[in-house]
This record gives C-alpha cells, sequence and structure tokens, in this order.
C-alpha cells in the first residue's frame, strides 16, 4: 500500500486535537486536510478525492452523522472512521447504520489510530486477492459478482458496500453452512468487540433486505454460533 498517495478527510471541530490529528497524520505519509464544521467537510469532499475520513460525531453546523450520510450519497465506498466521545453508544449505532466502518473513542493513543486506520486501508485497498476469491456466486435466483460488488436479480442490480459485499462474500463461502460470528468479525472488523458487533447485526439486516426477492433464500441466526445463508 503506498500511503503517500492517500487522502484523508479530517472532520474535527475542536481546533486543537484537528491540527495535532492533521500534523500526526501527515508524519504518518497520509495527505490530511481538516475541516472544522460539517458544512465546510461536506464541500471540501464534493471537491476534491479522499480515500479515507475520519469524522468527529459532534460538530456545529453538520454534525457528524449528517455529514457521512451526504458522503455516501457521493460515494458508497471510502472509508469513515467514526471520533466519538464515551457516552455517545446510541451515535455510534446510528453511525454504522449510515455505513462508517469504525470508531475510535476519545480520548485516545496516536497508536491506536494508526492502528485502525492500517487496518481499515488494508481491507479496502490491499487485502482483497482476485485471485483466491470466487468472481461470482450464484444465490438462489440472485448473482452476485464479487469484483463489482453487485448483486443482481431479474436484470436489477444492487450496489454493495465493500463490507457489505465482503460479508456476503463470507456468507457464500460458507453457504448452507453456519458462519461463525467471531470469525467474520475478526475478518472483517478486526476486533469482535460490541460495537462491532452492533455494526455486524446492521449489515446482517441489510443483506436480508436485499435478498427478499427470493423467497427460497434467507440468512438465519445460529443461537449462540453466528449465521447461515440457506439458498
Amino acid at each position: 500500500m503506498d500511503m503517500e498517495k492517500k487522502r484523508v478527510l479530517l472532520a474535527e471541530d475542536d481546533e486543537n486535537l484537528g491540527h495535532l490529528l492533521q500534523n500526526y497524520l501527515e508524519i504518518k505519509g497520509y495527505d490530511a486536510k481538516l475541516f472544522t464544521d460539517g458544512e465546510s467537510a461536506m464541500q471540501g469532499f464534493r471537491t476534491a478525492r479522499f480515500d479515507l475520513c475520519i469524522v468527529d460525531i459532534m460538530m456545529p453546523e453538520v454534525d457528524g452523522i449528517e455529514l457521512v450520510k451526504e458522503i455516501r450519497k457521493v460515494d458508497t465506498q471510502i472509508p469513515v472512521i467514526f471520533l466519538t466521545a464515551k457516552n455517545q453508544k446510541e451515535d455510534i449505532i446510528e453511525g454504522f447504520e449510515t455505513g462508517a466502518d469504525d470508531y475510535i473513542t476519545k480520548p485516545f493513543s496516536m497508536e491506536e489510530l494508526t492502528y485502525r486506520i492500517e487496518a481499515i486501508m488494508r481491507r479496502t485497498y490491499g487485502k482483497i486477492d482476485e485471485a483466491k476469491i470466487e468472481e461470482s456466486y450464484t444465490i438462489g435466483k440472485y448473482t452476485f459478482n464479487t469484483i463489482r460488488q453487485l448483486l443482481t436479480i431479474n436484470g436489477k442490480s444492487q450496489k454493495l458496500t465493500t463490507k457489505e459485499s465482503e460479508l456476503l462474500q463470507l456468507l457464500c463461502s460458507h453457504k448452507n453452512r453456519v458462519l461463525e460470528r467471531n470469525y467474520a468479525l475478526r475478518a472483517i472488523w478486526i476486533d469482535d468487540n460490541y460495537f462491532n458487533a452492533r455494526s455486524m447485526d446492521v449489515y446482517i439486516t441489510k443483506l436480508r433486505k436485499y435478498l427478499k426477492g427470493d423467497d427460497k433464500v434467507g440468512i438465519i441466526n445460529v443461537h449462540g454460533k453466528g449465521y447461515k445463508l440457506i439458498c
């Protein structure tokens, strides 16, 4: 991964923390652009290319949740990390529902931030070896193209986000067998903590919605173990 070319949108209304993070990211080889409110961050996102967004939930003008909703309208694939306070559990869950990839709780160490950024960058830009995964799966009446991240039925296609695609790939590779919950969490989210588990629940719900077009296809819960894609 060539980090020198990776551009980071940093949305943080605390200017001291924002400049500290910006300087740290630049030392680590990223090109970081700081915005101190959600509105200017959205304008910046629309006028420049970025590879990663780091977004504080609590910001003036437009908060982080609304900012990411707008970002997702423009780009469904770009990875997003939320910066949160410890008392914002509900906001974190809502953030995952908007398509955020990870979160980090204030106060945090720069080493932890680096770990999370690098993990997401590997997952998004470097970890998938196309030669080692199936290019397409048949799921009942659906066709799932893993490279293009398209789920198609009756000529209609649903574009999946990177995380939706990765999770569906795992389910397909375990079709009609149990996909262990902790295995999926470690494979896609790196860490099997509470918030990542809730995030995966959100993505399972989304995949179930996408697969409603075939009543012989379903994702069932296997109590105490994980999920099973049946078709």
